[in-house]
């Protein structure tokens, strides 16, 4: 079992940014990947970037060059730079193990608008 604390969304005008945060608890071994992806109003949950345990990453197209996602030990971060109004989601924390399973955060509100 483990549990997943996100912080750092909020409100930000477009051209700012934001990081956000995504710590574990619990259970951190045979940790897979750790992640982040995104829910806007009437969309579907969609991939915003990814580390594995190794440190490859892996970007949504719409991401690559203004996100970076790292990790250090338990914490995901994402630091999300020239935000735009379509980048306003719910930003969800996954953690995925070797052996198929994952967990989700319960989501932190980023909305860029001036």
């Amino acid at each position: 079992q483990v549990q997943l604390v996100e912080s750092g969304g909020g409100l930000v005008q477009p051209g700012g940014s934001l990081k956000l945060s995504c710590a574990a608890s619990g259970n951190i071994d045979s940790i897979n990947s750790m992640g982040w992806y995104r829910q806007a109003p009437g969309k579907q949950r969609e991939l915003v970037a990814q580390i594995t345990s190794g440190g490859s990453t892996n970007y949504a197209d719409s991401m690559k060059g203004r996100f970076t996602v790292s990790r250090a030990k338990n914490t995901v971060y994402l630091q999300m730079n020239s935000l735009k109004p379509e980048d306003t989601a719910v930003y969800y924390c996954n953690l995925a193990y070797y052996e198929g399973t994952d967990y989700w955060g319960t989501g932190t509100l980023v909305t860029v608008s001036s």
